[in-house]
């Protein structure tokens, strides 16, 4: 196999990404159109040969969109997937609804396409969260459906220079997280995930076994169950990266996790139970706004993500639209 350089090329996407000193967010790879003709055969054996480039520069960036690679199916995005090496993770815990599609792959989150899901980090409201998720572009959509990405030490540097004594307190208290799940899957609501498959089980005894294994706690009420998660911390430190991240679902839940059962101002609170300020909160959305690259979506894009550097979130979008996710531990 040739280098790099003779396989993946950087190319560059004006007003869609945002240079910081040494680094491009994202990093985008395309083939090098010199090289011989690709293949998901070659395409799947260069990552593994290049792994050791492909996993620095996600090191350094954060985030990485290959395009124009020859991934067309959703087994094709789940033999990428494969070449990777990543473990995968069970989504169990999780808030989206979703459906696995073939191998590691799932749909990503089902909700309607009018409503827009909110900046996250995957699961960051439960204790086992991916530390890598992959998404595919099967079907581009008609019109948005972006998946906006944002840097999360960014965010928290901002947030620690104009709410230090707000960053203070998250730091010392963390956060509670409160939610009540159906027992089936409700595809109209973001949240929709029932109990039944976040656990992974119809026997309320193993829900309740797999819930206290994430340090949940459940209350069964007549039509569900009410989820009790925390006080879990809404800062990390992020180690290969020797920086404080933002690590949350802070604005998600309290922007987002509305439906017939939720009440999203009573989703999330600080972790002594205290209500969080609604001005700092949507002032924090301002922030990830502000600081997010958005690129549309083509189809065959394949998106790896460090879920420890990067939130992400989606946009509302005019079907059809069909993003395929994988989870790795």
């Amino acid at each position: 196999m040739a280098a790099q350089a003779d396989y993946f090329i950087e190319t560059q996407l004006p007003n869609h990404q945002k240079h910081y000193g040494s680094f491009t967010f994202p990093s985008i790879l395309s083939p090098n159109p010199k090289s011989s003709p690709s293949s998901l055969s070659v395409f799947s054996e260069a990552i593994k040969f290049h792994k050791p480039f492909l996993d620095s520069l996600l090191l350094k960036s954060g985030a990485l969109l290959f395009r124009g690679f020859p991934v067309k199916t959703a087994k094709d995005f789940n033999d990428v997937v494969e070449a990777f090496g990543f473990e995968e993770l069970p989504y169990v815990g999780g808030a989206a609804p979703r459906t696995n599609v073939v191998g590691r792959v799932f749909t990503a989150n089902e909700s309607p396409p009018d409503q827009k899901i909110p900046f996250h980090h995957e699961m960051a409201q439960v204790p086992e969260f991916p530390s890598k998720l992959f998404f595919f572009c099967e079907v581009e959509p008609g019109s948005g459906g972006e998946t906006p990405i944002v840097l999360s030490h960014i965010v928290y540097e901002k947030m620690k220079e104009k709410y230090p004594e707000f960053v203070d307190r998250l730091e010392v208290h963390g956060l509670l997280y409160t939610r009540v799940l159906g027992e089936d899957d409700d595809p109209s609501s973001p949240i929709g995930r029932g109990w039944k498959s976040t656990f992974l089980t119809s026997d309320k005894a193993v829900a309740e076994e797999r819930a206290a294994k994430l340090g949940m706690k459940l209350e069964w009420l007549s039509n569900g169950v009410k989820t009790v998660m925390g006080p879990i911390p809404a800062i990390k430190y992020d180690k290969s990266r020797d920086r404080k991240i933002w690590f949350n679902s802070m604005v998600a839940a309290y922007t987002g996790w509305e439906d017939a059962r939720n009440d999203p101002v009573k989703a999330v609170t600080f972790g002594d139970g205290q209500p969080l300020p609604a001005d700092i909160i949507y002032d924090c959305l301002k922030i990830l706004e502000d600081e997010c690259v958005s690129i549309p979506w083509k189809k065959g894009d394949v998106m790896l993500i460090d879920n420890l550097a990067t939130l992400h979130s989606r946009r509302s979008f005019t079907p059809p639209r069909r993003v395929l996710a994988s989870l790795c531990k």
